[in-house]
């Protein structure tokens, strides 16, 4: 996106503001921005990612070697060969098979960090209709458990009912 202001730059800044109740976008480069008088507070300030992460992880508690040794050892990747202590110091992972080696690690770290693992907010439009099945059939899965749980049978048999249509309609797409 340009600058709205040179038509030149790509626009980095993006202010949102509400000005008798319309709201009024601005998309400038730094350059212009700075015309404007607009200086990010952030600007000289660092964001401390590394020390946010090495906070919520804690002092690391290595895994006992299962091999011949039985020494205390350090999780590593076997790919890129980062520990789990260098995660925490550095705040950035070494590889993509850095999210297997330390799956349970990281899970545990998000859990800290978000209150659970698992991603529950909105859906892009653009996602497919596979996702939006699954989906809905893990909400129906939920709200089956509670209504077992509940000893709501009736309501359990429909949402049961329900979650064989979507299987059957999942199968039907993908043919």
């Amino acid at each position: 996106m340009l600058c709205q202001d040179c038509n030149k730059n790509e626009a980095t800044i993006h202010l949102t503001q509400i000005v008798n109740n319309e709201k009024v976008v601005l998309n400038l480069c730094k350059i212009c921005a700075e015309k404007r008088g607009f200086h990010s507070p952030f600007e000289q300030m660092p964001f401390p990612l590394a020390e946010i992460v090495s906070g919520m992880i804690g002092p690391v508690k290595p895994k006992t070697d299962d091999n011949l040794t039985g020494k205390k050892v350090d999780l590593k990747c076997p790919n890129c060969g980062l520990t789990f202590t260098e995660f925490g110091q550095i705040g950035r992972l070494g590889c993509a098979e850095c999210y297997q080696a330390f799956r349970v690690e990281l899970t545990n770290l998000l859990r800290r960090i978000h209150g659970s693992a698992e991603h529950r907010g909105q859906v892009a439009e653009t996602a497919t209709e596979e996702y939006k099945t699954l989906r809905e059939e893990k909400r129906l899965r939920d709200e089956l458990k509670q209504a077992i749980e509940a000893e709501n049978f009736e309501m359990a048999a429909e949402l049961r009912d329900r979650i064989k249509e979507l299987s059957l309609e999942a199968k039907k797409e993908v043919n």
